[in-house]
């Protein structure tokens, strides 16, 4: 469960960076709080901030039944590739929201496969 929890907190800690970057854009913008929009540049890192906090709602539960039902490894591995998807969908979209796509398809992959693994592994042990 350490491995989880390390990977969990590195989760975070991207997550935290992502809302230090909202902070700086705002102020390279000029944008004040609590404003969310008036500039392109501001409001594309303040979305990725935002659905960075909706993913999380999905992963963290996802992981620890992952580490739970199937083994620490594959959660473990599960938890990289949300991160690296989170840091792809990071740089693409704050470039080009256009180019968002391979970084959320990593993610939500990775979201949905440790749900669904996590359903069925628990569903069979109550079986």
């Amino acid at each position: 469960m350490a491995y989880t929890t390390i990977i969990v907190m590195l989760a975070l800690i991207e997550y935290m960076y992502f809302g230090y970057a909202v902070g700086s854009a705002r102020g390279r913008t000029g944008i004040k709080a609590p404003a969310v929009s008036g500039d392109e540049v501001f409001e594309r890192y303040f979305r990725v901030h935002q659905n960075t906090l909706e993913q999380l709602v999905v992963f963290i539960p996802a992981i620890y039944a992952t580490t739970m039902f199937i083994g620490e490894i594959y959660a473990v591995a599960g938890g990289v590739a949300f991160m690296i998807g989170r840091a792809v969908y990071f740089r693409a979209y704050t470039k080009d929201p256009e180019k968002r796509g391979p970084g959320a398809m990593i993610t939500m992959l990775a979201n949905t496969l440790m749900v669904l693994a996590s359903l069925v592994a628990a569903t069979i042990a109550v079986l």
